[in-house]
């Protein structure tokens, strides 16, 4: 059976519809017992099927405001990095912000959709999750609580106040990001569980239904508190999802 580094070049491929049988049975094995391998299949399928959804507005006219502000925050956030990373993270930032501006162009067409669809945010959502999973692992963020905190309440008039022990759910507070979505400006902040990243966006003035969703194989999980709404995206099985945001729901209000 072939492994992954072997199969990764045919992703698109497949995705596409262009895999010779032979090979596309092969792929298919190799996916059958390979659930990262599947889930890369699934997000790759999912950003071509948005993309094909979304052609007609791609075609017609010009790119959204709130994607120009993103990619340009993006580029200037990668001129400033060179000189703060160590040399072999500095040689990485190209690859990720090339993978980075893909998700934004990706999410950008799902803005229109956003405010009549708790899907499609939980998809966008994702997409900053994986993007900024991607920059953390690249750049080594490592943020205290009382950064978080502090730039939470600087930045939304949030008095967040942070799980004292993460570590009972077997969390481990990574740092914060501002990020945008299709109605603004929300609050990022990520955990590590188990090696992987855990998200927790915090939207303002927004009030969705709580529910859980599956999204380009992550899991959301949503629920709203007042007039702020957060969604937990993780890739967890959906029991484990479910109870990372019942730990974190105690805390953030």
């Amino acid at each position: 059976m072939p492994d992954c580094a072997s199969v990764d070049p045919l992703v698109t491929p497949y995705v596409d519809g262009e895999l010779p049988g032979g090979e596309r049975s092969a792929f298919e094995q190799h996916l059958s017992a390979c659930w990262p391998c599947r889930t890369r299949v699934e997000r790759e399928r999912a950003v071509r099927d948005l993309v094909a959804a979304r052609k007609t507005e791609l075609t017609s006219g010009g790119a959204p405001s709130a994607l120009h502000a993103r990619c340009a925050a993006a580029c200037h956030h990668a001129a400033a990095v060179g000189h703060d990373v160590p040399a072999w993270r500095a040689r990485l930032v190209p690859f990720a912000l090339a993978a980075t501006l893909v998700l934004v162009v990706a999410a950008a067409f799902a803005y229109p959709l956003t405010a009549r669809s708790s899907r499609i945010m939980a998809a966008e959502l994702a997409m900053d999750h994986m993007k900024c999973a991607l920059l953390n692992n690249v750049l080594g963020t490592r943020h205290t609580p009382a950064l978080v905190e502090g730039s939470l309440a600087a930045d939304f008039g949030w008095p967040a106040q942070l799980p004292d022990d993460p570590e009972r759910a077997g969390l481990e507070l990574v740092g914060e990001r501002t990020c945008l979505y299709g109605q603004g400006s929300i609050a990022h902040v990520m955990y590590r569980h188990k090696g992987r990243t855990v998200s927790v966006f915090m939207l303002p003035d927004v009030s969705r239904r709580n529910e859980a969703l599956s999204v380009l194989g992550h899991q959301a999980v949503v629920w709203s508190v007042g007039r702020r709404t957060f969604v937990l995206v993780a890739r967890e099985p959906i029991e484990e999802a479910e109870r990372m945001a019942s730990f974190l729901h105690a805390s953030l209000r």
